[in-house]
Order: structure tokens, then C-alpha cells, then sequence
């Protein structure tokens, strides 16, 4: 699978996530719980193969000023929903004011991954790269999804 498939794969995925958790109630704490630890779970993966793998690749290979400020804008980005999330993980689940955080998130994943990069980034990448080099970046970066899968679970505390 070359790499822009499979991110936009992982951006699926996460809008599918998030509508979930848009649907819970204050009353559904168990549920947004879960949904939210899966959500932080697949974001994570994909910012770290965003980071390590396609960002630097792109970056190197940007033959326009406007891809580079794409990647640097991505980062950025990155960082602003990393903040939000530590926000909202310390906000009550039940709270009104955890569903008003998650929507800002929310809102600016979508920006990210539909606007920025499916919209912007992702046709210049394709010109910018032949079909074999998107591959093989693809392999590189599933492999990396795979170990990182075997980590992070076990990273988080568990609720004993």
C-alpha cells in the first residue's frame, strides 16, 4: 500500500472514531471513555509515522516553498491537537465542558487530514514522488504502525 493510502486510511478510520464519540451523551461516560482511549491510540500511531516517516521524506523532497510551509504547518498542527488532547484528558469525561474540548479537536483533525493534507499536501506529494518510492515509504510506515501497536498499549495505566 503506498503512503498516501495509507494515511488516508488512518484519517478514515479516526473521522469514524470521532463521529462515534460526537453521538455520546454526559451519560455515556463508559463509552466516550472507551472511544476516546482508541481515538488517542490511533492518533498517536499516526502522528508518529507522519513525524518519523512521511513529514521528513516529504520535506526533503518539497520542490516548492508551499509544500515545505504544508509540512511545517502539519507539525504545528500536530501539536496544537496534542494540546487540546492533554486538555481534554484532564476533564472529566461527564462534563459539558469535554464535549465543547472534543469538538475543537474534532475540528481541527478534519481540517488537517481532509483540508491540508488530502486537499493540499497529497496531490503535490504524488508528483513529487514515483509510484515505487510511495510504496515503499507505505511499507516503511505500516511497519512502524505494526511496532508501535505493540507498544502503546501497554504504555497506558491500567484501571485497577
Amino acid at each position: 500500500m503506498d503512503a498516501l493510502t495509507l494515511l488516508e486510511e488512518d484519517h478514515q478510520k479516526v473521522k469514524k472514531l470521532m463521529g462515534e464519540i460526537e453521538k455520546t451523551t454526559e451519560r455515556g461516560v463508559k463509552t466516550r471513555e472507551e472511544l476516546f482511549g482508541k481515538l488517542v491510540e490511533e492518533l498517536t500511531i499516526h502522528e508518529k509515522i507522519e513525524e518519523q516517516i512521511f513529514y521528513p521524506a516529504v520535506k526533503e523532497r518539497a520542490t516548492s516553498k508551499q509544500l515545505e510551509e504544508l509540512v511545517n504547518e502539519s507539525y504545528e498542527e500536530h501539536h496544537f491537537v496534542d494540546l487540546v488532547k492533554a486538555e481534554i484528558e484532564n476533564t472529566p469525561f461527564a462534563s459539558e465542558q469535554w464535549a465543547a474540548k472534543f469538538k475543537v479537536m474534532k475540528e481541527n483533525i478534519e481540517h488537517h487530514a481532509f483540508e491540508e493534507e488530502e486537499g493540499e499536501m497529497f496531490p503535490k506529494v504524488r508528483r513529487a514522488f514515483k509510484k515505487d518510492e510511495l510504496e515503499e515509504m507505505g511499507a516503511r510506515m505500516a511497519e512502524l504502525k505494526e511496532q508501535l501497536k505493540d507498544v502503546l498499549p501497554a504504555e497506558e495505566p491500567t484501571g485497577a
